[in-house]
């Protein structure tokens, strides 16, 4: 059908470049003391036509499509004075250099510029988005988990301390049904060794939550929405470094930097990492007790003794960037390592393990390309691809049976025992292994037609060639290895309107999944003479579906915007799910099916209102996601709270719907406050069974206040103070057994309030940073995934160095 109407297209594209006189408008915006402004909000208009932008990490903006006629360019820097500048455009392409002039709040924090002009252009789009700061968390000791917990309708899910398996809960849609990328490149491809808190925040330019919603430029099958991590894209000179030293013996570095030859557009980048924790932090529960003489069980306040963990890694690039040829071209590696120990299975049980840990590794290469304005104007291409291998190990061979207090565990007579398997999880010892080639590249092509119209094509590959072994297996099995193959394509195309002065914004897209899973495991079959031969047993699954939704926005008034947004969404099962992997303790299941929901959301943004000193904004989101075969633990057998292995099944149908809310308050750019607060019900129907899903919390409130001091001690010092707290209501992570709800309280983890205190100074230079973070102040007991207990109270120290100047 696209091919027949291809000649058609091609005419129109080519009358309007033939008709149309557009100018591109570029510029570079730079303090009157020579620094680049970043993020200052950029407007071009006159009676007929109205686009806004922002400043880059260089000072530069640019305009496409611009027809040729006067206009008025406006420049806003919350750091300066504002500048109007008339221009004519009578040329295809027009540069302009101009220069702020710094106001007497110089010394203030610009990323308040930097997130608000991109806050408010991101999340008047229609979308259930939310943008989160990242600059002040790169001077303190928080993750970037951390940031992405303390926003609305976001639920980090963590087995524990640093390098502990996470999962994303988004409006109650969790696992794999929220995914995460990197610049667009799905993080799964990277492995366990490279993960979110691998990349400090000060590499993160913005990080985009996308609720229920997600749009085509994305193109993956995320089913309850997605985290897309933008990585600074920035070509000025730069080396950053920090490094922190806290509780629980954890020590975390980072560096980063980019070099730019000015005259070939030359740039080399680069980062690494090292992350280290003894993860050895106090627990206690019915479960942490010590077995003796008859049996007896003495519950202890113990310290986690076998959950060591340890990452190490970095990103290398070259090439060109901002040439005649490509904005971005850069071709590099990624490489990363890390080394886990594993305290527990699924639950904490009464004996913990004590010698299983696992390995994994990856080395990828990795291509960048990116071009604004191919061949013709408004024409933006945009690649990134990643190409390798990655490893994981698992090492479990102690046949020594343990308790909490790290000691050997004993029987009802006093004798040490062993278990029967020969092994800390049941199933007997194993050095397992699993080779995994992996692929991913994401192309995006999109034509702005003109202000109003613009299309958009995107594709995201995926691919895994997955081979697993055993070296304690026999020689025969690990001849005849089994080998699994895993391929994902998914297409987009998105259509996007801006109409009435760009008060109104549309953004239509299709969808199209296409996935092919193929198991293949030697056997040995013996015919009825005795012979014995070897077979292929081949199980495998090739499944297409179809998506579409949309997004819309009306600004009411320039403080008022409704936004609104549906999508018909898949989510695809992922390896683990498909194959199983004896590292997180899951069992294969190559029959499950995809998951489906139709999501909807209704939201308001109020403000930015502005009063004397004072700064406020109010947001809100209505949601409901209608589930269809929804994937999850077997609701009907997890009350074995013993179980070590998990299996994930298609539980069955529901029902998600709830709001969120969002409040941010300032005050003479010194006081900042931020409050948000996300309520659901989440109902599944099971066996004929309406139910509210398990290991689920409800509510979650989050809260968080800065306070800055500038010239303390110092002149042009900045002392910044924080606060905050979380709060997760009580939730059952295990499902109500029938009308009987006596003895359900076992099954429940209380309501938590966690609060934190931090503060940092920066020296008058800028460059060096210095923080401190308390967390969990008053060592209050966390609990998450299956009423596993997370770390209590704990300290921070972290030094920040910079050079933004060589």
């Amino acid at each position: 059908m696209f091919l027949n109407k291809s000649p058609f297209l091609i005419l129109l594209l080519l009358s309007s470049i033939t008709f149309s006189q557009n100018c591109t408008l570029e510029g570079l915006v730079t303090f009157n003391n020579n620094e680049p402004v970043l993020g200052a909000y950029v407007t071009i208009q006159n009676k007929t036509l109205k686009k806004e932008t922002a400043t880059g990490i260089d000072g530069e903006f640019k305009f496409s499509a611009i027809p040729y006629g006067e206009y008025d360019l406006e420049i806003y820097s919350i750091d300066a004075k504002p500048k109007k500048i008339k221009v004519v455009l009578n040329s295809n392409k027009k540069s302009i250099n101009t220069t702020l002039t710094l106001t007497d709040y110089q010394d203030l924090d610009e990323v308040q510029v930097v997130r608000k002009s991109n806050k408010t252009i991101k999340e008047t789009q229609g979308f259930a988005v939310s943008v989160i700061k990242t600059k002040e968390a790169g001077l303190r000791n928080l993750q970037t988990n951390e940031l992405l917990n303390a926003t609305a309708g976001i639920k980090i899910r963590q087995n524990g301390g640093l390098g502990s398996s996470v999962s994303y809960s988004l409006n109650g849609l969790s696992g794999s049904a929220v995914r995460i990328f990197i610049d667009g490149i799905p993080i799964s491809i990277y492995g366990n060794s490279y993960n979110l808190n691998s990349i400090p925040p000060s590499m993160i330019k913005d990080i985009e939550v996308y609720k229920g919603v997600v749009p085509g430029h994305l193109a993956d099958d995320a089913l309850g929405g997605a985290i897309n991590i933008v990585l600074h894209k920035g070509t000025r000179s730069h080396l950053n470094a920090s490094v922190s030293y806290g509780s629980f013996n954890t020590v975390q570095t980072h560096v980063n930097g980019l070099y730019r030859f000015d005259k070939s557009g030359f740039t080399v980048k680069g980062s690494l990492f090292n992350n280290y924790s003894d993860n050895d932090y106090k627990v206690s529960g019915r479960s942490i007790v010590v077995t003796g003489l008859g049996g007896v069980q003495t519950p202890i306040t113990a310290r986690r003794f076998n959950d060591t963990y340890r990452s190490t890694g970095g990103m290398a690039q070259i090439g060109y960037t901002n040439v005649k040829w490509a904005d971005q071209f850069l071709i590099g590696f990624n490489a990363s390592e890390d080394y886990k120990e594993v305290q527990h299975g699924a639950f904490m049980t009464i004996t913990p393990y004590k010698g299983r840990f696992l390995e994994s590794d990856a080395l990828l290469a990795n291509l960048t390309y990116q071009k604004k304005d191919l061949f013709t104007e408004g024409l933006d291409v945009n690649i990134n691809g990643v190409y390798g291998k990655r490893n994981r190990a698992v090492n479990d061979t102690v046949a020594a049976a343990y308790s909490w207090n790290g000691e050997r565990a004993i029987d009802f007579r006093g004798d040490e025992y062993e278990y029967t398997w020969g092994s800390q999880q049941e199933g007997g010892p194993t050095l397992a292994k699993i080779k995994r080639h992996v692929a991913s590249i994401r192309t995006g092509v999109s034509y702005e037609i003109n202000e109003h119209h613009k299309v958009l094509l995107n594709h995201v590959y995926s691919g895994i060639d997955r081979e697993d072994s055993d070296a304690l297996q026999s020689y025969l099995e690990n001849t005849f290895k089994g080998t699994r193959d895993f391929d994902k394509n998914i297409y987009a195309l998105t259509y996007e309107l801006s109409a009435f002065e760009n008060r109104f914004k549309a953004s239509l897209f299709g969808k199209h999944y296409q996935q092919k899973t193929t198991s293949i495991d030697p056997a040995i079959e013996t015919d009825a003479e005795g012979n014995s031969t070897i077979v292929d047993e081949i199980v495998s699954s090739n499944n297409t579906f179809n998506g579409y939704g949309f997004a819309t926005s009306y600004a009411i008034t320039p403080k008022l915007t409704v936004l609104a947004s549906a999508e018909k969404a898949i989510r695809l099962p992922n390896e683990t799910e498909v194959f199983g992997n004896d590292g997180d303790n899951v069992v294969a299941n190559p029959s499950i099916k995809p998951e489906q929901s139709n999501n909807y959301n209704l939201g308001f943004r109020f403000g930015k209102f502005n009063f004397n000193k004072h700064g406020l904004t109010v947001s809100t989101n209505l949601f409901t996601r209608n589930i269809k075969d929804r994937i999850g633990l077997p609701i009907e057998n997890s009350f074995n709270i013993d179980d070590e292995l998990i299996l994930y099944v298609n539980q069955g149908s529901g029902t998600s719907k709830g709001i969120d809310a969002q409040l941010n308050y300032t005050y003479n750019r010194n006081f900042t406050l931020n409050f948000n607060v996300s309520k659901f019900e989440l109902n599944i129907v099971n066996s004929g069974i309406e139910i509210d899903v398990p290991n689920t919390p409800f509510m979650t409130m989050n809260g968080n206040l800065r306070y800055s001091f500038k010239n303390l001690i110092q002149q042009k010092s900045r002392l910044n103070l924080f606060y905050s707290f979380h709060f997760t209501d009580d939730f059952s992570y295990l499902p109500k057994q029938g009308s009987n709800t006596v003895g359900d309280d076992f099954f429940k983890v209380p309501e938590q309030l966690a609060q934190d205190f931090g503060l940092s100074y920066a020296f008058p230079n800028k460059q060096l940073v210095v923080s401190f973070d308390i967390k969990n102040i008053f060592d209050k007991p966390v609990y998450d995934n299956l009423s596993v207990q997370k770390p209590g109270r704990a300290f921070y120290f972290k030094l920040n160095y910079s050079i933004h100047k060589f």
